[in-house]
């Protein structure tokens, strides 16, 4: 009989799931190097200099200030990922000349894009920098305060939410159209923006309501100096404050016509506190708005987004759950924070129920939470 007659090869389920990983981690890998190369091209000012318009490996050293040498290994890993385009690969090292294809320098050199990605490998790198004490904290079942991750964190977080937290405004607010009527409306409005961070989200809404008053709160000092920075930076002084202030303080009490927290609520020790914080500061009449990663409602829910559990899982384990779990007691969220899990924390706060209001964006949920 010849080979046309052999019985067909049955393939070994488990060798396949396996080699399948261990081309992944591969992949992942290569993935990680790379990102830690746009890190550097994002910190050193490489994108910048490059969406001026293409560039030797020496004169993108004397632009930025760098080593040739090293600009040059650069501009060539840069071109081997397909992040540049080279016009000339079989010209001499020094004489080739690097670019930014149409659209890159839109994703890696321009903040005010919704479509800046340069931030994530700051935001990716940043949380990776206390990773001994992380590992200690899984031993030990302890924390990581949030300071430890440095500015390469926060400022990363900062740039990455910067165009969508300045569009806040017309692009969530005004979609609420008792709460959008209401920040129109004399007397001015007031907002209380809770973790506030950079101070983009204030700035935001003070821009798209040119009468409201907004406060941002936020106890990381080097976050609170880089919101005043940016509030003064957009002459918005008169009408934007920002404070290292404990929200629970009784005189804030009822002041507030909207009262938000956004994609932090999850990283708090005591999230039942905190809402019933803010519940008091929106007294009777204000809203209460909270924005978070977006979640399925069970874990592993063929109907969840893979992909952005993934994502969020990640952030969780290196930086989420570490920083929730740095003051004890602690709720231990972490970023997966399901609206269940939700639901529940703002019953125990006193809330009567919890909407999830429309959105498109399958990154983050935003909720209102109705007293």
């Amino acid at each position: 009989m010849g080979d046309a007659d052999a019985p067909p090869t049955v393939e070994d389920p488990v060798a396949a799931r396996r080699d399948a990983l261990v081309e992944r981690l591969d992949g992942a890998v290569t993935a990680a190097l790379e990102l830690c190369a746009v890190y550097l091209g994002d910190r050193l000012g490489y994108y910048r200099a490059l969406a001026a318009g293409p560039l030797t490996p020496a004169g993108l050293a004397a632009r930025t200030g760098t080593h040739e040498r090293y600009a040059r290994e650069w501009l060539e890993q840069q071109a081997v990922a397909g992040v540049l385009d080279v016009d000339n690969p079989p010209a001499p090292p020094a004489a080739r000349r690097f670019g930014l294809p149409p659209g890159h320098a839109e994703a890696l050199a321009d903040p005010d894009s919704p479509n800046y990605a340069a931030p994530l490998a700051r935001i990716a790198v940043g949380a990776t920098r206390p990773l001994a004490a992380v590992l200690e904290a899984f031993r030990t079942g302890g924390g990581v305060p949030f300071a430890a991750y440095g500015a390469d964190f926060r400022e990363g977080m900062a740039d990455g939410n910067r165009a969508s937290h300045l569009r806040l405004g017309p692009d969530r607010l005004a979609t609420i159209p008792d709460l959008d009527a209401r920040l129109r409306a004399d007397p001015p409005a007031r907002v209380a923006d809770i973790g506030c961070g950079a101070g983009w989200s204030c700035i935001g809404i003070a821009r798209a309501y040119p009468e409201v008053r907004v406060d941002g709160f936020d106890l990381d000092a080097a976050s609170v100096a880089l919101a005043r920075g940016n509030v003064a930076d957009a002459g918005l002084g008169d009408r934007v404050r920002v404070e290292a202030r404990d929200i629970g303080d009784p005189a804030l009490a009822g002041r507030y016509d909207l009262v938000m927290a956004i994609f932090c609520l999850h990283d708090l020790p005591r999230p039942v506190d905190i809402l019933r914080a803010m519940r008091r500061l929106a007294g009777p009449e204000g809203v209460v708005l909270l924005a978070d990663p977006a979640a399925g409602e069970r874990f592993l829910d063929p109907g969840n987004d893979a992909d952005v559990e993934r994502q969020f899982y990640g952030f969780s384990v290196l930086h989420c759950l570490p920083v929730g779990m740095a003051e004890q007691p602690s709720a231990a969220t972490g970023a997966v924070m399901r609206p269940g899990v939700l639901r529940g924390y703002a019953r125990d706060a006193g809330f009567r129920s919890v909407e999830i209001l429309p959105n498109d964006n399958p990154w983050t949920a935003f909720y209102r939470l109705h007293p």
